[in-house]
């Protein structure tokens, strides 16, 4: 049995902390923390990292970008994407390549949920896409960690 859930974030909940939008912030924010302490499993698919870096560089530097995608790429795993992966994403009832290759991924790498700012976007995929909040609202408190039913 896994001790915590897994979830692949969609780049839009990445970058609302990166580029601290509002007023998505604070519940992304949230997310990646719970990845960080380990109340969640984090996941990222590997062509987000690639898109990632691309905009961090172009609205930043590319020396930022970098350490970004590093200061990431220690706090999640990267989900892989492979001709598998590709195969199961062309197979979704998806108009948007990239998302359905965000599920495939997700699907692929075990996750539980996928969370996303874009849940309609992901309606007909196998796995729940969340908002950040959602997936708070199922994680269990800090304090909880650990507890024994």
């Amino acid at each position: 049995m896994r001790d915590a859930c897994r979830a692949l974030l969609d780049i839009n909940v990445i970058l609302d902390v990166l580029q601290r939008r509002q007023p998505f912030y604070d519940d992304s924010a949230a997310v990646l923390a719970a990845a960080e302490t380990g109340r969640l499993t984090g996941l990222v698919a590997a062509h987000s990292v690639t898109t990632l870096f691309y905009l961090l560089a172009k609205y930043g530097s590319p020396d930022q970008a970098r350490v970004h995608t590093l200061e990431l790429l220690s706090v999640l795993a990267v989900a892989p994407v492979d001709g598998h992966v590709l195969e199961q994403a062309l197979a979704l009832p998806y108009r948007d390549l990239a998302d359905a290759v965000q599920m495939a991924a997700a699907r692929q790498a075990g996750a539980d949920y996928l969370v996303t700012r874009d849940r309609a976007g992901y309606a007909a995929g196998p796995l729940p896409a969340l908002a950040p909040a959602e997936l708070l609202a199922l994680l269990p408190d800090a304090a909880d960690r650990g507890a024994t039913p």
